[in-house]
């Protein structure tokens, strides 16, 4: 059997969509007294915006992790390291801190933002059953091996039918 390219099991997100699925992300956590949000960059900012939005929290930060591929490390896999990270006054052992992010594929960017901040709660708003575990709330769960096409991934542009002619 042939390996199948990322966008033959894709699950091509619209504006629209994600923004549907962060304000269910809301919903979800609402009833709860944030003290803040914290957005892990890049593709967490879009749904924090919409989740403090919804909610009405305006402290918000940001949280940046690379992960760098090196000698000895599995395909995929890389030693992590914070880029930058929220105002260490604001966040505490991240007590009443909302951490969103926009997927939880393998779980280990969240791991390293728990150490950080054990009492953080963590949502996303999709997530694959490998970081599952990592994340308390979220809206739609994927299969491990979906691609996610997220909306800032992809340009209009004409395509050709599958059958027939222009």
């Amino acid at each position: 059997m042939m390996d199948r390219l990322p966008h033959e099991k894709g699950f091509h997100v619209s504006w629209e969509q994600l923004h549907r699925d962060a304000r269910a992300l809301s919903w979800r956590l609402d009833g709860t007294d944030w003290r803040a949000v914290v957005a892990v960059t890049r593709g967490g900012l879009v749904p924090a915006m919409i989740v403090a939005r919804e909610l009405d929290i305006r402290t918000i930060d940001t949280i940046s992790i690379r992960s760098y591929k090196g000698v000895g490390t599995e395909a995929g896999q890389g030693q992590l390291e914070v880029l930058k990270k929220p105002d260490d006054a604001l966040m505490g052992d991240g007590e009443g801190i909302l951490v969103v992010d926009d997927l939880v594929d393998s779980g280990r960017t969240l791991e390293l933002i728990r150490e950080m901040y054990p009492k953080a709660h963590f949502a996303t708003v999709y997530a694959k059953p490998k970081g599952r575990p990592m994340v308390e709330t979220y809206v739609t769960e994927v299969s491990q091996d979906t691609w996610i096409f997220f909306p800032w991934d992809m340009a209009l542009q004409y395509v050709q039918p599958y059958r027939g002619e222009d």
